[in-house]
């Protein structure tokens, strides 16, 4: 009766559910991988910005890089704005409009110093055209921000290049900033929420990250992609049995048939 599951067509059939049952648990292996990772970041980035605002060298000391578990941690750093080496971020939307982020060196003193990202400025009026920017304070000055790590071509998908307008770069990489600057920076930088004094005009502050809702599509993927087994394993028995019930019901008719032909002897 079950012959027919050694035929051609069907060992093809239980080919195909055995190779695709273990690719789906795989997938849904990787979904549930993903959705414990990015919980895991959206619950550590949570913690870092609501947590108090904490002195930056307390974090990570001069020429030191900013771990990952630091990620927009809170802090706070003194020191005086150095405009003549500020640079600008291009192609940095904000609220669907092209525009730059505004860096500027804070000189901390004993020779080493921080990144600022002041805040967003519009672009100009054409491509070529130098946006409006804001001068920082003068003299000592009290920051606070989120702390953020180096940016990379691999982290933040933006493909660096040279040729670019004096004063301005892709990439927020203190590491390459660095290069051409009389002091030290940290490896990383501060992304500017308030400052002390306040100045009478300042670029637009960055929004604050989108935490968002911690990998839940990840684990609604992975939901999916186990449910895809059952429905595999599922519909292979259905096809089963739905062949042995055609084949049931065709042997009363083949076996009439046999009855009501006549014999060689009449």
């Amino acid at each position: 009766m079950y012959r027919f599951l050694l035929t051609p067509r069907w060992l093809s059939l239980h080919v195909v559910v055995l190779l695709v049952i273990p690719a789906f648990v795989f997938l849904g292996q990787w979904q549930f991988g993903r959705f414990e990772e990015r919980s895991a970041n959206s619950e550590r980035v949570t913690a870092n910005i609501e947590a108090a605002p904490v002195p930056l060298d307390r974090i990570v000391a001069a020429g030191q890089r900013v771990g990952e578990d630091d990620r927009f941690r809170r802090v706070t750093v003194a020191g005086t704005y150095d405009p003549a080496h500020a640079l600008l971020v291009r192609r940095r939307p904000q609220d669907g409009h092209n525009g730059y982020y505004v860096l500027t060196p804070l000189v901390t003193g004993d020779g080493t110093a921080v990144i600022v990202n002041r805040g967003w400025v519009r672009a100009g009026a054409t491509a070529d055209a130098a946006p409006e920017v804001p001068a920082p304070p003068t003299g000592q000055v009290n920051v606070t921000g989120r702390l953020r790590t180096s940016e990379t071509e691999e982290s933040s998908g933006i493909r660096n290049r040279s040729g670019l307008p004096a004063g301005q770069v892709l990439l927020i990489n203190p590491g390459e900033i660095g290069k051409g600057l009389p002091y030290r920076l940290l490896g990383g930088y501060v992304e500017l929420t308030e400052q002390q004094p306040k100045p009478a005009a300042a670029p637009e502050p960055v929004p604050a990250p989108d935490v968002g809702a911690g990998g839940g599509l990840n684990l609604a993927y992975g939901v999916q992609w186990w449910a895809f087994i059952g429905i595999a394993i599922g519909g292979w028995i259905l096809l089963i049995r739905r062949e042995l019930a055609e084949r049931r019901a065709q042997e009363p008719s083949s076996a009439s048939t046999a009855q009501d032909a006549p014999t060689s002897g009449n």
